[in-house]
This record gives C-alpha cells, sequence and structure tokens, in this order.
C-alpha cells in the first residue's frame, strides 16, 4: 500500500485534502488527521469494520479503548447516557473546554461498538479544536474515533513525517496539519456528581478544573485500562530509557553512547553524546510541543540508553512527566 501526505496549506489543499479524508472514512479506511493534540488515526466510530482496521494498523490490544472524536455537542446525547446527577457538571465542563483537548468518559449509548470502548460500558468522549480534524468531521458528519497515529506503545506522533515514520505503508493517507500545538494527549477524566477523576493528565490542568467541580484528584492506575492512555508502559522509544525522579541530576559517561533529555539546561550534559532541551526558558507549554519530537531525535541517535530529566511536578509538568515515566515503562 502506498501512503500519500495530502498538504493543507492552502484552502484549496485543503478542500482537497478534506474530501480525501472523507472519501476513505466513508468507506472504512482509516485516516491520518491533525488534532490540536497529537497526530490521530480517524476511522468511523460505529462502524465495527472500520474500526478494527484502526487496531489492527497499530498492533493495538483490543482491551484498549479509543477516544470518539464528535462533530458537535449536539451528538453528546447521542453516544453517552449521561447521568442526570452528572449532567450540571459536563454541562459546565462541555461550554468551559470544547471545543478543546478534554476527554469525558461517560456512560455509553449502543450506538457505539463495544470493540471502540474495549468492552467497557463507559466512552471516552471530545471534541477536537484542530481547523482541519474540524473541517472533516464536519464533511463526513459521523463520529470518529482517533487514538494517535503511531504504533502501539511508540512515541506518539506530533507532525505528519512522525506518522509517515510510524505507518508508511499501512493506511492510504496522512493529511499534513504542521507541528500540533499541544504535543502531548488530551486530559481524560471521569465524573462523580460534583467531583472530578483525572484518568490521563493533559494540556487541560487540574488547577484549571478545579473552578468547575467541589473536588479534583488523580486516579490510581489500573493493570487493565479503563479509559485510554493509561498503561504504564507506552509512548516508548526503541532506545532504553531512565527517567530521572524529581531533583536527581544525570550523569554523564564518555565510555558510553548516552543521551540526555534535559528539562531547561544543559549544565549536566558532561558525558553524554548528544542532548535535546525541552525548554531553555522554562516555558511548560513549549516543553510540552516539543516532547515527543525530542524524543523521536534521540531515539534515531543511536545511543545505548536516554536519561531524561523530571520536569516541576506541577500544571502541564504533571502531563509531561507521566508521558516521560510511561516511556521508560516505570509509568
Amino acid at each position: 500500500m502506498k501512503t500519500q501526505i495530502a498538504q493543507a496549506g492552502t484552502p484549496s489543499q485543503i478542500d482537497d485534502a478534506v474530501e480525501a479524508a472523507v472519501y476513505l472514512l466513508s468507506g472504512g479506511y482509516p485516516v491520518a488527521l491533525p488534532t490540536e493534540t497529537v497526530y490521530g488515526l480517524g476511522a468511523w466510530a460505529t462502524n465495527p469494520d472500520a474500526v478494527l482496521r484502526v487496531f489492527n494498523v497499530k498492533d493495538r490490544p483490543k482491551f484498549d479503548p479509543l477516544i470518539v472524536h464528535l462533530p458537535d455537542p449536539s451528538w453528546l446525547d447521542g453516544v453517552a447516557d449521561i447521568p442526570k446527577k452528572d449532567r450540571p457538571l459536563v454541562d459546565r465542563l462541555v461550554k468551559k473546554f470544547w471545543p478543546g483537548p478534554l476527554t469525558l468518559v461517560l456512560p455509553k449509548k449502543d450506538l457505539i461498538p463495544d470493540l471502540v470502548t474495549g468492552g467497557l460500558a463507559t466512552v471516552a468522549v471530545r471534541i477536537s479544536a484542530h481547523p482541519i480534524f474540524q473541517s472533516v468531521i464536519h464533511a463526513f458528519g459521523q463520529p470518529i474515533a482517533a487514538p494517535s497515529a503511531n504504533r502501539f506503545g511508540r512515541i506518539s506522533p506530533t507532525s505528519a513525517p512522525h506518522v509517515m515514520e510510524e505507518l508508511g505503508g499501512k493506511i492510504h493517507l496522512i493529511v499534513d496539519g504542521g507541528p500540533t500545538l499541544h504535543g502531548v494527549e488530551s486530559t481524560v477524566v471521569t465524573l462523580r456528581e460534583e467531583n472530578l477523576w483525572i484518568l490521563r493528565s493533559g494540556p487541560v490542568t487540574a488547577e484549571q478544573l478545579r473552578p468547575f467541580a467541589e473536588s479534583v484528584a488523580v486516579a490510581n492506575r489500573s493493570a487493565v485500562p479503563n479509559a485510554p492512555g493509561q498503561l504504564k508502559s507506552h509512548y516508548a522509544p526503541k532506545t532504553p530509557m531512565k527517567f530521572l525522579r524529581p531533583n536527581e541530576r544525570p550523569v554523564g559517561d564518555p565510555k558510553k553512547k548516552l543521551g540526555l533529555l534535559a528539562w531547561c539546561s544543559d549544565d549536566d550534559a558532561k558525558g553524554f553524546r548528544t542532548v535535546e532541551i525541552l525548554s531553555r526558558n522554562g516555558d511548560m507549554r513549549a516543553a510540552a510541543a516539543s516532547l515527543f519530537a525530542k524524543l523521536r531525535l534521540l531515539d534515531a541517535a543511536g545511543m545505548d540508553l536516554i536519561v531524561a530529566e523530571s520536569v516541576p511536578e506541577e500544571g502541564l509538568g504533571i502531563a509531561i512527566n507521566d508521558r516521560l515515566r510511561k516511556a521508560a515503562g516505570n509509568g
């Protein structure tokens, strides 16, 4: 199979890319699409055959649920059976954060196949803010299930070339919308009446969520995921990786091929063959946006080991550290 990259930099290119994407989606084939978080591998969410192709292309285990992207908020009650007690909180969150990188885990309706939800009674839903994704889903007119467009467990793609590295020859089309904005996957939350539990940290932080709920807490991780992105080993490079504890300084060794993913300084880079810095000025948003791209650069450098510094465990730093722990296999 030959994989085409459709550029989407001009209005005419966008029109052509949207038309091609909708044609494939309608035929039950997955398409790689940009979102504001990472690139997603989208498929017709209510078509089990289309969803199965996503799992097969990614080599993703069937128990790991997918996020369903909606064309607009009017679709929410069609796919989710929202308890009356949760409705006020859901409405507040949708009004504030949609479209955007917040995923809600809610009881599902029968419209959503069990394959999408890993057999769970809940469905994870959001609305993407990316204009190209919005153009595609509005033209398609149906929900799109879209996990990250990479082989399962590997580093998430934040550009069209990353998707080509991962899935070239396995899918028909990649729509190139340029680098993604946030660089880490959406925040995933579940509701307990007026309380929120964060199942996966992401661009929408606990601090941003607290004004909308009585309490916000991070849920304990389970061995089997009850929402997307909860496996302990994920986002991983091929190169072995070590994640440093907070305040632990990296120690290089000139006799070994070591790569360093540093937080905001290369002061401790002595003894490392190659170094990537997340953000020299400590900008957490910039660090998140560059995280997976810099991991890919280190992974391609032929090192024996990648050492990753932790970032401050606050705000968006919680999501960055979460991805680094999982990349190192100790999430």
